[in-house]
């Protein structure tokens, strides 16, 4: 339901903005609203699966995503959108932690690989039945109507994580770290917010810098927090170890890079090269294919190379294949799309089944909550930098280039960018030990 969500959104990017009487880079608020409602509440998804149970968790987390689909599909402004992708962001904030957290608890890390093959592999739909659907809604119906797809979706979730999922508690929960929240929630958000209004004018320079410098002030002082005491909500000491701080360290920013993509993909398409909704989600959809096309090699591949030689070669070979959508242009065969956008979703994929396997690899059980708080909220805040970062460049070049409207060259500029963070996460991933993962990929 995530997966598809996004990818249907960033379609109809276009068009929503129209109707809201925006331009469409503005609507990265919309996107940016959502990843800070993830990062806000990520933090104490731990807490509150080992303190109420992961089921009750779980279904009331696909209840407030429901109702901020529903505020989505009612939305008339700029603002009241954001603020229902907000919602919508706090629900999603405790879907996938909690899932990954049952998983690692219930599956022995000898199959840790292949049980995330199987619990990707249906989220892996949505980018393939996403970009289509939203641009078949969008061309022939209305962007609203996107929304409401989530609706028997949820009420079929609810209704089968209360008979399929335990509701499991990872033993005494303690006391929430209030402060922790407090501080982590200010920072986080203050901080997104303030990038993402960067250069959209809507409010006060002032005002803009104001939230950047207090969002960095208030993750300083978590920082400091974290430190102090017995058991925060994000424990950074978790980075000590190497393939945790690898795949968090490594795979945020190799996740600014790739999460900018279903942001921008879509709006080159469209703006760039004038495609309509529908034409944009075919070719977008192209990389589900290559990515479950990994997913079906990825455990021999990390078994036959390991996976530190995996991380550092594929990071490359994505990064080249993300920076080649910013070749497109009015000639560009489509078949030629096709196949470089499938290629974008081939790498990426072999890089994340690496990152979400190994961040486990030496966790002990005790500390899966608070692991999985750390690293749900950094992959999170990545991915949501990522929209910002390549709003921020495409917003530049076209500026620099005198361009009224976005024209397709004023996309390679951010393209470009976002293969840099993937090749950014290189020098990270090579401090792995050789041998690093080789319980989890079955090598011995």
């Amino acid at each position: 339901m995530e997966n598809i969500d996004a990818t249907v959104i960033t379609t109809s990017l276009p068009a929503m903005a129209r109707d809201l009487h925006q331009d469409p880079i503005s609507l990265k608020m919309a996107l940016t609203a959502y990843v800070v409602g993830l990062g806000i509440f990520i933090p104490i998804c731990g807490w509150v699966s080992d303190r109420f149970g992961a089921r009750n968790v779980f279904r009331t987390a696909i209840g407030i995503f429901m109702a901020g689909s529903i505020l989505c599909a009612l939305s008339f402004s700029l603002p009241t959108f954001v603020f229902a992708r907000f919602l919508q962001g706090a629900g999603g904030a405790m879907m996938v932690p909690v899932g990954r957290l049952v998983i690692f608890r219930a599956v022995p890390k000898r199959d840790l690989i292949k049980a995330i093959g199987y619990l990707t592999m249906p989220a892996l739909l949505g980018p393939v039945i996403g970009p289509p659907l939203g641009g078949a809604i969008t061309a022939y119906l209305h962007w609203r109507w996107i929304f409401f797809i989530n609706i028997p979706i949820s009420l079929l979730g609810i209704y089968l994580a209360g008979k399929y999922i335990d509701n499991e508690r990872g033993g005494d929960a303690g006391r929430l770290d209030t402060f922790g929240f407090i501080f982590s929630a200010l920072g986080s958000g203050l901080l997104m917010l303030g990038l993402a209004m960067i250069g959209e004018h809507q409010v006060a320079d002032s005002v803009v810098i104001a939230m950047c410098v207090l969002g960095a002030l208030f993750v300083y002082a978590y920082w400091r927090h974290a430190n102090r005491v017995e058991a925060p909500l994000l424990d950074f000491r978790l980075l000590r170890i190497p393939t945790f701080h690898a795949s968090v360290a490594g795979g945020s920013l190799f996740r600014i890079g790739l999460g900018a993509v279903p942001f921008l993909l879509p709006l080159a398409l469209q703006e760039g090269l004038h495609m309509d909704p529908f034409e944009s989600g075919m070719i977008t959809c192209a990389s589900a294919f290559g990515a479950i096309f990994m997913k079906a090699i990825a455990r021999r591949v990390l078994a036959r190379f390991g996976f530190r030689r995996v991380l550092i070669v594929n990071a490359a070979l994505a990064g080249l294949a993300l920076s080649s959508y910013g070749l497109f242009t009015h000639s560009t065969p489509v078949l030629v799309m096709l196949g470089v956008v499938a290629f974008g979703g081939f790498f990426p994929s072999l890089q994340f089944t690496c990152l979400n396997s190994i961040v486990y690899a030496d966790i002990a059980s005790a500390d899966a909550s608070r692991a999985t708080s750390l690293a749900s909220v950094v992959q999170q805040l990545s991915l949501g930098l990522g929209v910002t970062i390549s709003g921020m460049v495409l917003q530049a070049s076209s500026r620099l280039a005198g361009h009224e409207h976005l024209t397709a060259s004023d996309f390679l500029p951010a393209f470009l960018v976002i293969g840099l963070f993937s090749w950014l996460s290189i020098p990270v991933t090579r401090q792995l030990p050789a041998d690093a993962g080789t319980e989890l990929a079955g090598k011995h």
